[in-house]
């Protein structure tokens, strides 16, 4: 059955889970043969999470869940682009989700690629361009264009970079901007610490009780 959870209760599972894996006391939950056999046609995750492809950021383990739970869009840098939005209002629309996670890190190098690029004037070739096209807004929008000497740290830029890569899937998604005006999805803006395993809220649209 699709999820009953609200958005608030689907925030405190995600919690629950990645306080346990900090913890080191993981449950390892839905893993088991039972729980394949309940999914081989139908699936009801209860969290979109669209997060970095960076390998140390594997959304199963650090929230502590399983198969079927959250239904993960990944690209280097949490870049959009038309089918990654795609992506997640299928997640929202067709599989029912009521939570939408935004998960950057620290120590991006997508973000440091980025910062450099605005620095240096050295900008990355082939198709990697294309990721640090799409994060430098992010910068730009926090210090105004031609602010190269005074760009912030890139830890700063990435939680800047969280916050609006957030605020772009409410505005660009009709669809999902709706639901969260309705009371049926929240979008949520966090940092996962790569040493501290800890997931930190940087925004957040719509109600989650954090």
């Amino acid at each position: 059955m699709p999820t009953s959870l609200t958005p608030a209760e689907a925030w405190e599972r995600l919690r629950s889970g990645n306080e346990r894996f900090v913890q080191g006391t993981p449950q390892h939950p839905d893993q088991d043969a039972a729980r394949r056999a309940t999914l081989g046609y139908r699936q009801h995750p209860f969290a979109v999470i669209f997060g970095c492809a960076d390998s140390r950021v594997a959304a199963e383990i650090i929230f502590d869940q399983g198969l079927g739970d959250m239904f993960v869009v990944r690209t280097a840098g949490h870049v959009l682009d038309t089918t990654v939005i795609g992506s997640i209002e299928y997640g929202l629309d067709v599989l029912g989700t009521p939570l939408i996670v935004v998960l950057g890190h620290d120590h991006c190098g997508a973000v440091e690629a980025a910062s450099d690029a605005l620095r240096t004037g050295q900008i990355p070739t082939g198709f990697v361009r294309a990721i640090v096209d799409r994060v430098i807004p992010s910068i730009v929008r926090l210090d105004g264009p031609g602010a190269r000497s005074t760009i912030p740290e890139p830890a700063v830029l990435g939680r800047e970079h969280v916050r609006h890569t957030v605020h772009m899937l409410h505005d660009y998604s009709a669809s999902l901007s709706r639901a969260v005006a309705e009371g049926r999805c929240a979008i949520v803006g966090a940092e996962y610490d790569l040493v501290e395993a800890k997931i930190r809220v940087i925004d957040a649209v719509g109600d989650i009780d954090y």
